[in-house]
């Protein structure tokens, strides 16, 4: 009995002294408490401070200056003035190379970037790409702070997010909300969508900004905001850090991107269609068009077939169809099955480069 006492009172003092160490602690040195997956203190309050403090050195500030017309009346003939479009940019190299949209750039006669040190630069066009909205953009400043850059497909709705800007010219803007949704589109802002939805508040300025996750890594470009009313809020757009990746390496090897294009104009087909023509719900898209002499031509595709699949992948949209050819390259063999007449039928089609405008139906 007196070992086991021994034992409980050397527990009971061990117990004590241990709370007491961890008074002190908490009390002088709240630095030294262990960190939860997110990087915050276990019962700290929540911040993002740390996440912030990594990736807003890499978010840059652009001014654009673009010539606008103004409107005339019967006394005064309209006149051209120069406007200043505000926007944002991402170092992602830290050897000078910064992405924005292509939006903020467009038709400006004169471009200057301010890195979030305040040091200014005229930036070089190394390219973009309209039907993503992505503009890749050199300066020669030495080594300069870039972000690193994280995966969009590991993003989950309910993920915390950050955006970082420079809305109507406040610079160094963060705003925090959460993944809404992912893969949207058939939204009308870009031929390519693919966008992520968050609500943290993009504005006027942030177009070109970082959105981050809590570890400080980007994962989207934001890009715009649904402005269908004044009551619209919440709900704004970033283009996938996985998507911008591929379009940079592309603008960066060939001054361009290079799709797959096969020379149609697809279309969605109501439910109500698809009973008359016999077929299951959401079992393909319609060719609305099939241009003269393209490559889906050549292959025996005609306007008004059903599209089934692309390279055996059921299609349910034309934005889906859209991206699995454009990332297709010229020269590719392409297996399509269709659907005309009450028969299916397999065609392979031989890709061609996606002309700069492609033609409407």
């Amino acid at each position: 009995m007196s070992r086991i006492r021994s034992i409980l009172i050397f527990l009971g003092q061990s117990v004590i002294v241990g709370l007491a160490v961890a008074f002190v602690v908490v009390l002088f040195r709240p630095d030294w408490l262990p960190t939860t997956a997110t990087g915050f203190q276990s019962g700290a309050p929540a911040s993002y401070a740390s996440a912030v403090e990594r990736s807003a050195p890499a978010v840059a500030n652009i001014y654009t200056q673009r010539l606008e017309a103004t409107s005339g009346t019967r006394l005064q003939p309209g006149r051209v003035r120069a406007n200043i479009v505000l926007g944002s940019a991402v170092v992602i190299d830290p050897e000078g190379y910064l992405v924005t949209n292509y939006h903020v750039i467009k038709q400006g006669r004169q471009m200057r970037v301010q890195l979030a040190d305040g040091r200014i630069a005229r930036p070089q066009l190394v390219g973009f790409d309209a039907e993503t909205d992505i503009a890749l953009l050199k300066v020669d400043m030495g080594t300069i702070p870039a972000i690193k850059l994280g995966r969009s497909d590991q993003v989950r709705i309910g993920d915390v997010v950050l955006a970082i800007g420079n809305p109507y010219g406040l610079t160094k803007t963060v705003t925090q909300g959460i993944i809404s949704a992912t893969g949207r589109g058939l939204l009308g802002l870009a031929t390519f969508e693919n966008w992520i939805q968050t609500d943290a508040a993009i504005n006027q300025g942030n177009s070109g900004g970082a959105l981050i996750n809590t570890q400080g890594e980007l994962i989207g470009i934001n890009t715009a905001v649904l402005d269908q009313d004044v009551a619209t809020e919440g709900i704004s757009f970033a283009i996938p850090v996985n998507l911008m990746r591929g379009v940079v390496e592309e603008i960066k090897d060939h001054g361009r991107v290079i799709r797959g294009y096969l020379g149609l104009a697809p279309g969605e087909l109501t439910n109500a269609d698809f009973a008359t023509l016999g077929l299951s719900p959401g079992t393909g898209i319609l060719l609305v068009d099939v241009f003269q002499g393209g490559p889906a031509e050549r292959a025996g595709l005609h306007r008004f077939d059903v599209l089934l699949s692309v390279n055996d992948v059921p299609i349910r949209s034309s934005q889906q169809a859209l991206l699995i050819v454009a990332s297709a390259k010229p020269g590719d063999e392409i297996k399509i099955t269709a659907w005309r007449n009450g028969e299916t039928f397999e065609t392979i089609v031989v890709a061609g480069e996606r002309p700069e405008e492609v033609p409407s139906s």
